[in-house]
Formats: C-alpha cells, structure tokens, sequence
C-alpha cells in the first residue's frame, strides 16, 4: 500500500549549487562560500559543493557553477535528478534580466489521456516503473542552452569532471543505500538498473561501496564532444528508442529529436519590499508561493505566536493547493489563469481565513479574468550566485526514488518518472497524494504540472536571495517558510530552513508536521481544529542571501546530516 506522506521523502527533488569534481571532494560542507568571496555554493552533497567551488576558481561563473553542479550530483545523487529526468531555471542574469527556462520533461506522441488505464481502472504502478512512465528527459538541453548563452567555461569542460567521478567512483552515503535498499525488488526487474545500482546477488549496496558507473562517464563524454545532438538525435536516443521498442515503451527517436525547451516570462510579485520571481506554469511552484505569501501579508506574524503563525500558514496553503488542483496545468494546453496571484484575489483569499479555528475549504476558488488573463504558451535545487550579479536557481528531478527505475541498458542514465505528475484521470491521486484535473491531463507533448519552485528575491534593484527545495508536494511550502522565517520573522539563514515545518495541500486535509516541533505548538494547533499528522525531518532546502554587509551565505538542508546518521 502507497503511503503518501512517506512518499514526500521518497522523492528528495536536488537543491545545490556546484562544478568541477577533484580527488579533493570532502574539503568544504554542503555548502560553501569561496575563498575570494565572490561566489556561493550550496548543494545536498559535498562532492557537489567541492566541484562548485572549483568552477569558480577556475574562472566560471555562476551559470557555470550550476551547471556542473546538477551534472555532478547526476552522479553523486542520481536517485534524486540526472540527465534522464528535467528541470526549471530560473537566472537573474547581471544585466537585470530575469529568464525562465523550461526544460520539463514532454509526453511522447504516443500519449494519450487513457494510456493508464486498464479494465476501466487506473493502474497506477503504470506511471511509476518501466517504460511508460518517463517522459522525455529535458536538463542537457538546458544545460547546453545555459553554458552557450552566459557561461564563461565551455560546455565540455563541465561535463568532464562530472564523468571522470562516475568512472573513478565515489562512496555511497547512508541516504542513498537507504534508497538503493527500499527499491530492490523493483530494481532487479531491470538489467541495466540491477548491473549499477546491486551486488552479483541482486541485493542493494551498503553504505560506503564504491559506486562506479563508467556508462555513465561514456555518456556524459559523448556528450561533451557531441554536445546536446549526441543525446537528443545520436547514440543515446537511438540506445534509448530500441530499449523503448523491446519493453513496450512509447518513446521514439522522434520523440527525442523533437524535444524543445520553452523560454516563458517568470511570475513577478511583491511581498513586501520584495519584488518575487518564481516560475511560471508548468511549475505550480511561482504561482502558489506567490499566492500564499500575498495572502500572509494580510497578517502581522511578527506578533503573532508561534502557534497561529503556522495556523496561518497551513490556512493560506490550503487555500492554493485547492486553487492548484482545479486550475494548474502546461499553459500550452490549459487556461492558467495569471489572476491566481492578483493583490485583489490573495486579499479576498486571506478574508476567508480564520485567525483562530481552521476552516474546510470546499473547493477552489475564481480568480479575476480567469477566462481572458492566461500565462502564456510557449528534484534538486540548485542555487548559484556571484559578485558580477548573476543569480541562477535550478530545480531538477527523475521524480521518485530512481525516477522510473530503469537505467538503459549501456547509458548508465536513470530515467525519470515523470508522467506520474501528470492526472492518470481526473481526481485520481499520484504519487504525492495530489489530485489534478483535465488542466493536467495526458495529451501528446505536453509537459506534467510541477511544484518546482526556483525562486529569486530582489530588493532595490538587487539580488538578495535566491531558495529552492527539494520534496514532492512540500517544496512551495519549504520555500515559503524559508522566506518567511528570513525576511519576516529576522532568522539567520541557517536558522530559517532548520525551523519546524508545516506542509497543507488541501487534500488530505491534514496539517503535516515534524516530530521536533514542540508538544505545546502541536496542542495549540490541535486545539484549533487542525487534524495533524506527525512526519519526520522532510525535505530539502538550499538558499543563498546576502548579509547586512553584502557578503554571500550559503546554507543546505540541515536535515540531511541527521538522515545521513
């Protein structure tokens, strides 16, 4: 049986900043500031973090840095993200610009809105394993698209070192065994994925192997001499296209050649004195944390206490997962309505919270012009910044635990599970336990509703933070907690992401809330009408800001050296 709320964890999405891998992997922490203090890394691993740092003294930038940064943790962390799964990219580039690159997975041609149901019913292990659950994979489009238009270092020199890691081999940590060890029924179903990821008895590696993976490194050099073509029209589609014939996949070679990235206008908003940059639909994640944020400013958490402030917080939550559910979706396909994150709409949103009780939420809610004032057509986080200006938020995935399970045969590439974000049907929950409509549903190249949530916070004209998470579902409400507790509340950085956590989507309507938070909040919200279920330490934020003197901070996911105990 599915347990949604583990399954939160089950998806550690990637949030890191990072380059270059040496023999010097374990020098700095998961997060890092450089020696010149010109540039900010963090990352969920330290050979990611010491790559990052590398990049920068060699000259790159922080387009650079994250680049290579995600294609490190594609070895380090592949059971989060890699070059099978996709990503958002958000970039505040020195210039002022801000861009939002979309580089989603696509559903292949073949897809069709019924292709997972079977006598009349959903099979939902059909969007979670095997051939039918990936969609096409996007990052080393993006990757290539990023390098060519504002790094300093050419594309091949960040995907080398990156391969050189997967040939030499690296230590497993205690996180990923633990992933290795929940999947390896399902991992010995794949030869390719069982050749890697198990030992000659089919059983999972233990903490501390060393985990080589020189198909990998073959791919990872291809691509470097080929560029993006090798991946998209070469050797790797055509691997990928046979595998897909043999296993009753959908994909096709054309599949692969006709993938496109889509470049889309960012979600601006205010909080505050803050001007907001998130990313637009296909990510749910710019809109909503937008939309709670604007809903929050309605109340002075300063002076509220620790227990109605999340009070507040998972009512604003409710509110726009029940907004998501009805109205999220690729905007290339569906009606997304801009008017979700309206002033006028998030005030008359917070007009129906209850400052002391919870309140059932029906259904969604009608924003203004919802017919007429549509976005435009067209899980690891990454966080990267530098002196010259130039800010860049990634959030990339395969989705679940080793996305789709499968690694293809001869690639080492772990392939993603994506279409399991898609609506198998209408109301039918996924992996995550969240419901979609038709907005989200299963049409031939469109790309499946995300919480991805780069984020991007400008102040007078400047840069002052940039956060993402990791985590299913719970990244809008991570990310929105860690702007909260920093710009709002005062915390330090470090002190704003380790900060207990309440997560609301609506359905179901629970307040999910970690075992740290004290006895006494957890009564006092109780006692407000919310029925609250008890998770561990979840999630996976990374961020940087800027001090009171303008120096760079750097800090990851505090949570992760208790999971790596």
């Amino acid at each position: 049986m599915h347990h949604p709320a583990r399954s939160y964890l089950a998806s550690l999405f990637v949030s890191l900043v990072l380059v270059f891998a040496t023999s010097a992997w374990a020098e700095v922490d998961y997060a890092a500031v450089s020696d010149d203090k010109q540039g900010a890394v963090a990352t969920v691993h330290p050979v990611a973090t010491q790559a990052g740092i590398n990049a920068l003294e060699q000259g790159g930038n922080a387009i650079d840095a994250a680049i290579a940064a995600a294609l490190t943790l594609g070895v380090v962390d592949g059971h989060n993200s890699g070059i099978g799964g996709g990503l958002f990219a958000l970039v505040y580039w020195a210039d002022g610009r801000v861009e939002a690159i979309d580089a989603r997975e696509m559903a292949p041609a073949k897809a069709h809105r019924d292709m997972y149901v079977r006598d009349g019913k959903v099979d939902k292990s059909l969007s979670k394993t095997g051939a039918l659950a990936m969609g096409i994979p996007g990052s080393v489009a993006a990757f290539e698209y990023l390098s060519k238009k504002g790094g300093k270092l050419e594309f091949s020199q960040l995907l080398l070192p990156a391969a050189d890691v997967a040939e030499q081999g690296f230590a497993i940590d205690k996180i990923y065994a633990k992933r290795i060890a929940r999947h390896v029924k399902t991992l010995q179903q794949y030869p390719g994925s069982a050749e890697v990821l198990l030992n000659g008895e089919g059983q999972a590696w233990p903490a501390g192997h060393k985990l080589v993976q020189k198909d990998l490194a073959e791919t990872y050099r291809g691509i470097a001499r080929d560029g993006a073509a090798y991946f998209y029209r070469g050797e790797f589609a055509k691997t990928t296209a046979e595998w897909m014939q043999a296993n009753q996949g959908l994909i096709s070679r054309e599949d692969f050649a006709n993938y496109h990235l889509a470049i889309r206008e960012p979600v601006r908003s205010q909080y505050g004195d803050y001007t907001l940059y998130g990313f637009p639909p296909p990510s749910s994640g710019g809109v909503h944390v937008a939309q709670i944020l604007q809903m929050l400013s309605h109340f002075d958490l300063n002076k509220a206490d620790e227990a109605k402030r999340y009070h507040l917080l998972g009512e604003a939550m409710k509110l726009a997962f029940a907004d998501r559910a009805h109205w999220l979706g690729d905007p290339d396909f569906a009606k997304v309505p801009r008017g979700l994150t309206d002033a006028g709409y998030t005030k008359e949103l917070a007009g129906m919270i209850n400052t002391e009780s919870a309140t059932a939420v029906a259904s969604h809610h009608q924003p203004p012009n919802a017919d007429v004032d549509l976005f435009g057509k067209h899980t690891t986080h990454i966080s990267a910044a530098d002196k010259a200006g130039n800010w860049v938020a990634i959030t990339t995935t395969v989705n679940t635990n080793f996305g789709s399970k499968v690694i293809i045969p001869g690639t080492g590439v772990i392939m993603n599970n994506q279409m399991d974000d898609f609506s198998a049907q209408p109301g039918v929950p996924n992996a995550y336990g969240l419901v979609g409509t038709e907005a989200n549903s299963i049409q031939p190249g469109k790309r499946p509703l995300s919480s991805m949530s780069p984020t991007i916070i400008v102040k007078d004209k400047r840069p002052v933070m940039t956060v993402g998470a990791a985590g299913g579902p719970t990244i809008i409400t991570q990310v929105v907690q860690a702007i909260v507790n920093h710009l709002t509340l005062g915390k330090p950085l470090y002190d704003a992401i380790d900060t207990p956590r309440v997560h609301q989507q609506w359905k179901p309507d629970r307040l999910f809330v970690e075992g740290k938070m004290p006895a006494q909040t957890k009564q006092a919200l109780a006692s407000k009408g919310h029925q609250l279920k008890t998770m561990g330490p979840y999630g996976s934020t990374t961020a940087i800001a800027v001090d009171n003197n303008g120096e760079f901070v750097a800090v990851s996911e505090p949570r992760l050296r208790v999971r790596n105990r």
